[in-house]
């Protein structure tokens, strides 16, 4: 049984330049994680909610991408993004936003 395992990836032309999103959410069943990756669609929008009174922010948003993944990947996924984000930092001399756009 061979020590390593190499896999040969085909990336089909049609998704080279990808798909840019603004923010993504993560949701779960008890058999699959779900990133939905989203791109702004119009500006946020302000309203006033009829029933309660509050104010509240909408913010329109498209889902570009939705990929899913059995859960024994989503450590994998955390172990590589927590490596790619090390790397950029020492690349950039960057840190990640303290105020992100979203916040929750």
């Amino acid at each position: 049984m061979p020590d390593e395992r190499q896999f040969e990836i085909d990336l089909p032309p049609e998704l080279i330049a990808g798909a840019y999103a603004d923010f993504a959410n993560v949701w779960h069943t008890s058999t699959v994680f779900i990133m939905d990756f989203l791109t702004l669609a119009k500006p946020p929008v302000e309203i006033v909610d009829d029933e309660t009174g509050e104010n509240r922010t909408i913010v329109p948003a498209r889902v570009v991408s939705r990929v899913r993944i059995p859960p024994e990947q989503v450590f994998e996924l955390a172990k590589a993004l927590t490596q790619q984000l090390e790397f950029w930092e020492q690349e950039t001399g960057r840190r990640p936003p303290t105020d992100p756009m979203m916040d929750g």
